[in-house]
């Protein structure tokens, strides 16, 4: 981890992008700390598209159909989502510099949420950049059980449909170790963003109306 940059330093959407192809990414210590920390980490989480473990009891939530997913029409309230504090996560690293950075990055088309929605409410959704072919996973939450996993779920199905070839997770949790998260060493990341970074992903291969039949048969290789 470097030095904080100082509050009066622009960081500007363009020069985030070009952090991360260069596999660094920003962070706060805390929603309130208004600095921001350039994150390089040694060992570097990812989730191979071709290794994401869908567990049976997921597969089953999946085909239910208990929740809608949408793309993109939620992103303030997604990204409120992963800034609030929850069971086990006192507080996060989601601050106003950091909400207005990723929030500008939406409107130019470089960050997304998957949504999951039940009932007309908004239960749960993950936001990341695309650039390339490489999805970089920023946060996820929900307020229902499964929530985050089946938008998960969705978010995989979309990267391998639409021909990417990374999903960083940046580190890697017991929550996504069960997912087929695992770490690998940063020179080996940089390979495989370099690779990434050539390919052009398209984001919008996976139809938001994709029925859980389609979105399991395009995992049907992974799990």
């Amino acid at each position: 981890m470097t030095a904080p940059q100082d509050t009066s330093v622009e960081i500007t959407p363009q020069v985030l992008l070009k952090a991360y192809a260069c596999g660094i990414f920003p962070m706060a210590e805390n929603a309130q700390d208004n600095a921001l920390y350039w994150i390089d980490p040694e060992i570097r989480g990812i989730l191979p598209l071709d290794g994401f473990h869908l567990a049976r009891r997921l597969r089953r939530t999946v085909r239910s159909g208990q929740f809608e997913i949408r793309v993109d029409t939620a992103f303030a309230e997604v990204l409120d989502g992963c800034a609030k504090s929850a069971p086990g996560r006192g507080s996060t690293w989601i601050n106003s510099r950091i909400r207005q950075l990723y929030t500008d990055l939406h409107e130019l088309g470089h960050c997304h949420c998957v949504e999951v929605w039940s009932e007309s409410q908004l239960v749960g959704g993950l936001y990341g950049i695309r650039i390339g072919g490489a999805f970089f996973g920023e946060s996820m939450y929900s307020v229902v059980a499964n929530a985050s996993k089946i938008a998960l779920v969705h978010l995989v199905a979309r990267l391998k449909l639409g021909g990417f070839a990374l999903l960083d997770t940046q580190f890697v949790t017991g929550h996504l170790s069960r997912l087929g998260a695992i770490e690998i060493p940063r020179a080996a990341y940089h390979v495989k963003l370099e690779e990434a970074l050539a390919v052009q992903g398209d984001f919008f291969s996976l139809s938001p109306d994709a029925g859980p039949d389609e979105v399991l048969q395009v995992l049907s290789h992974t799990s």
